[in-house]
């Protein structure tokens, strides 16, 4: 059994930061349990461009508010609390917030703590030893 609070992910490597977003990451892939779980929060009056090429993400709206844009068909849906949006279908996306949204989100397959997106808005799929997987 795994058993962790936020304040574990504090300041530590899983706690990723970027201009526009706060990731902890409390679930990695060398937990070993084929998901990781992470809380982000992402900074109002913002807009993050994102694609999952190599993964699936869940995001699950706790708090506050945003519009998120699928920028393969131009739908624009706006997220509140109690909502979510599945990317499965590596969807190329960008989230504005107009609060502070807070988010916690699932991704498979895991990642390891140290991803930010490239210039394609994309995580690469890293394995644990640091490498880029192949394939």
């Amino acid at each position: 059994m795994i058993v962790r609070s936020l304040q574990d992910v504090d300041g530590t490597d899983a706690d990723v930061r970027t201009e526009t977003w706060r990731s902890r990451r409390v679930v990695l892939a060398k937990d070993g349990v084929g998901f990781s779980f992470h809380e982000t929060v992402l900074y109002a009056g913002t807009e993050t461009s994102m694609w999952y090429a190599n993964h699936i993400e869940l995001v699950h709206c706790i708090e506050g508010e945003a519009e998120v844009t699928n920028d393969d068909t131009g739908e624009t849906f706006l997220i509140t609390p109690g909502t979510l949006y599945l990317l499965n279908g590596h969807e190329h996306h960008t989230v504005r917030p107009k609060t502070d949204f807070r988010v916690l989100c699932v991704f498979n397959p895991p990642v390891t703590g140290r991803e930010v997106h490239d210039e394609n808005g994309v995580y690469p799929l890293l394995t644990e030893d640091g490498e880029e997987a192949k394939g």
